[in-house]
């Protein structure tokens, strides 16, 4: 499929090279909380010295050309529980034991709920309000967020107000509505839903391991779509929602394999979003032929080409050969360019360097400025 050129110019969010949104770990900013869980700094301290490199970070990206400006979610150890934690209603515990990945296990974390679940204020407004004040004016500051998915599939349901799912559902979908508004009345107009939670449906074996469980695949599909709608159903009109549709990502690991294939349609056809961010860095993410469930000419779709699970730099030659080939089934105009995630989903890292790091971002930025000259 082809375009006009003048149709190829994006300069409204998602961007032809766009990025997920976290960034590794500056020695400062570990240095840091080591001092603080030892005691030697504060709270505000800390602040402080993280407010100092999230500017060093927001000038990097800028520098090379990001149009997209995160703040790495340097003030996170967690790309979700963080967030979910401090949701009215949802509290932190000391798991038995951390989440497992291909190889590696994660520190042990969980969240509950306890309570009515609400939103009616949260610290991560405080920092995209930061991120914003030192964003340029001809960039986009970009917030992230777990999906509320995460909380169904992540959290213990201890409270007695929700035996019944659907009263579940809508208290979380309501509580999300109030925080995508009160992020876009701090200014946000980019917001990403982060989600891992829809590897789960992508084989049949991913599904029968639901069933054995004594669940039902289709109904958990479905209301996760319809989740994810109530979340967004309020939104104004000049707020761009993307999902980064994930299958793990930490120290360089995974949690999932397997196409899209069997929750394509739910994704790309039921999701009311402006933009998927998708892997396809490799043979665990399936085929471009799936695609073809993309119905709208308005959803744009972010191909997680480059991945940022290691160092090396793919072939241009071979990128853009992939970018042609998923231009056979969705118009080259709703495509964008971007690395396959983030590059510290947790605190650790993966295992790669700063500047490893900034060459792939590079990487992506002169791919995509080639690709929609």
């Amino acid at each position: 499929m082809t375009s006009s050129p003048s149709s190829l110019l994006r300069t409204t969010a998602p961007f032809r090279a766009d990025h997920v949104g976290s960034l590794l770990r500056t020695d400062k900013i570990k240095q840091a909380r080591l001092q603080q869980s030892a005691g030697e700094i504060n709270a505000q301290q800390l602040r402080q010295i993280e407010d100092e490199e999230i500017r060093r970070i927001v000038a990097k990206q800028e520098e090379i050309g990001l149009q997209s400006i995160t703040d790495g979610e340097f003030r996170r150890a967690w790309w979700h529980f963080d967030f979910l934690e401090n949701l009215d209603g949802v509290e932190a515990f000391e798991s038995d034991k951390g989440i497992q990945f291909h190889g590696v296990t994660t520190k042990a974390r969980g969240i509950k709920v306890t309570d009515k679940i609400d939103f009616t204020g949260h610290p991560h407004l405080d920092d995209y309000k930061f991120l914003h004040s030192v964003v340029s004016p001809d960039r986009t500051a970009k917030m992230t967020i777990p999906s509320p998915n995460m909380l169904q599939f992540r959290g213990k349901i201890e409270s007695d107000l929700y035996a019944d799912s659907d009263v579940l559902l809508h208290d979380l979908g309501l509580a999300y509505q109030k925080a995508l508004r009160a992020f876009y009345d701090a200014g946000c107009r980019y917001l990403q839903l982060d989600d891992t939670s829809w590897a789960a449906f992508f084989s049949e074996e991913a599904k029968a391991k639901l069933r054995a469980e004594g669940k039902d695949p289709d109904r958990m599909l479905a209301d996760s779509v319809k989740l994810v709608n109530l979340a967004v159903a309020d939104r104004p009109d000049d707020m761009v929602i993307t999902m980064h549709i994930c299958r793990g990502n930490f120290r360089s690991t995974w949690t999932a394999s397997g196409g899209y294939d069997g929750a394509a349609d739910a994704i790309m056809d039921q999701l009311n979003l402006n933009g998927l961010f998708m892997e396809f860095d490799d043979e665990r993410s399936g085929s471009l032929d799936v695609l073809r469930h993309v119905k709208r000419r308005d959803l744009q779709i972010v191909l997680g080409l480059v991945t940022s699970k290691h160092g090396a730099l793919e072939s241009v030659d071979e990128i853009k050969r992939r970018i042609d080939e998923a231009a056979k089934y969705v118009n080259l105009d709703q495509l964008c360019l971007s690395p396959q995630c983030g590059f510290a989903s947790t605190e650790e890292g993966n295992l790669l360097t700063e500047e490893q790091q900034w060459e792939k971002l590079r990487h992506v930025i002169q791919i995509a400025e080639d690709v929609w000259k």
